[in-house]
């Protein structure tokens, strides 16, 4: 295998060196004993292909995170992803398509893509979509990278109910561009802007919902940024665009978003997709791509990517974005699970998923020693407080064939400040369109047994 290892000795001798590190072992020293391959896959010399196929199958069966009913939500959703979806979303043409920057060549993917910008516009509320980022958490970088370089500030105030990995990915970006990033805090899970100084801020970001499944006054956060100069923020959850106002319609200047409830599976991660819109005033900063429509020399209708010269790609620290790229297949399964869904689909799924969520929260505010962290109104996920440890309820539940939720504690991190209390003992809960009532009620009696134990 070494020959196919594209780094010469000497190339990763340079690296350690200026890490300070003597080995690709301490490389990787952080990551636990436990969880480190600690020798090769045992294949048997001469084994058949089948024989090996198989041996491969044995492995993966031991991973039995597939088989538990998803109850975990905090970004990442068990959607379901209909059989068109897949079927067309892994048609040649999509999965090996080639950055198109040959329009000629290139129609059926851009055409694909510019029905994605559609989609987004109209779950935005706002004109100016492109043709996606990363995921939402780049996302909100560039939004602020935005916000600076259309007031010439670096002041940047962010909700502490934007999701934890956004903000951190934030925190990390701006040691880099210099941006001064201020959290307001939560209080009883809702954002509360008069803790925090909000003079000369270049964007204010708040969440719709937030990450705890709160829905907060957005109109607050637009009065402030009117107040102050600055452009407003809003993190959303697209699949609440099916029943709830859009970031547009509450004034939003830019807008972002996790697409992965569209046709992504949850895929242990990623990759995911970022959607992105902003109003027609900041077109001309909009990050990476976007694809607009025009006509081809003999007048008929044909797609290209516009409003950016490929130039901007290597124009280092003249471009207003480091971005180049998109998410292109992710971007084209999620128009074509939109474009299944229809209107009427979305607004059903949302219903489902909120229904599904107030239904368990009803039920799980009936066991002896489970609280809601919050009494504000939510949409598709909430967080509880338990009796015991909530890795405890996770490693229990899922011998019982569950994903319990999302420990608050490994999410946030322990220097997060967003919530008060003992994270250790607080868990986010969500519901989608795929959970039945039995399994609800299944969830329920299992979390119940669990705790009494």
């Amino acid at each position: 295998m070494a020959d196919y290892i594209p780094h010469t000795h000497a190339e990763v001798s340079e690296m350690l060196k200026f890490l300070g590190m003597n080995s690709l072992g301490d490389l990787f020293a952080h990551i636990p004993e436990a969880l480190k391959l600690s020798r090769g896959v045992e294949i048997p010399a001469g084994v058949t292909e089948p024989d090996a196929a198989q041996l491969f199958n044995d492995f993966a069966a031991k991973n039995k995170a597939a088989e538990l009913l998803c109850f975990a939500g905090a970004g990442a959703y068990d959607h379901e992803v209909p059989p068109v979806v897949r079927a067309l979303g892994s048609r040649s043409e999509f999965v090996t398509a080639y950055t198109p920057y040959q329009p000629e060549v290139a129609q059926g993917v851009l055409q694909a893509v510019f029905e994605f910008q559609t989609l987004v516009s109209r779950i935005s509320g706002l004109p100016i979509p492109n043709a996606s980022l990363y995921d939402a958490a780049t996302g909100l970088v560039e939004a602020l990278n935005m916000t600076a370089g259309a007031t010439g500030r670096k002041k940047m105030v962010i909700s502490a109910g934007i999701h934890p990995h956004w903000r951190q990915t934030a925190h990390t970006f701006a040691r880099g561009t210099g941006h001064e990033i201020i959290e307001a805090p939560l209080v009883n899970g809702v954002t509360d802007w008069t803790l925090v100084d909000c003079t000369d801020a270049a964007a204010i970001v708040v969440g719709y919902p937030n990450y705890l499944g709160i829905l907060e006054d957005v109109a607050v956060a637009r009065a402030l940024a009117d107040e102050h100069g600055a452009l407003l923020i809003v993190g959303a959850d697209p699949v609440a665009a099916g029943v709830l106002k859009t970031a547009g319609q509450w004034g939003a200047d830019i807008f972002i978003a996790e697409g992965q409830p569209f046709g992504t599976a949850l895929s242990f991660g990623g990759p995911y997709l970022g959607m992105f819109a902003c109003t027609e005033e900041l077109i001309r900063r909009l990050p990476g791509r976007i694809v607009g429509e025009t006509v081809d020399t003999e007048g008929r209708r044909a797609f290209v990517t516009t409003l950016r010269a490929r130039e901007q790609d290597i124009r280092r620290e003249k471009a207003t974005s480091n971005i180049c790229s998109n998410q292109t297949l992710m971007a084209v399964t999620a128009a074509i699970q939109l474009g299944w869904l229809g209107t009427a689909g979305l607004r059903e799924v949302a219903v489902a998923c909120a229904r599904g969520t107030h239904y368990l929260h009803d039920q799980l505010s009936e066991i002896p020693g489970v609280t809601t962290v919050s009494s504000a109104p939510f949409f598709r996920e909430f967080a509880i407080n338990l009796p015991i440890s909530n890795e405890e309820v996770i490693v229990e539940m899922a011998k019982l064939g569950f994903l319990a939720g999302v420990s608050l504690a490994q999410l946030c991190g322990t220097s997060d400040r967003s919530l008060e209390g003992d994270l250790s003992r607080t868990l986010i809960v969500s519901v989608t369109e795929r959970r039945t009532k039995a399994e609800i009620d299944s969830y329920v009696d299992a979390l119940r047994k669990v705790i009494a134990q």
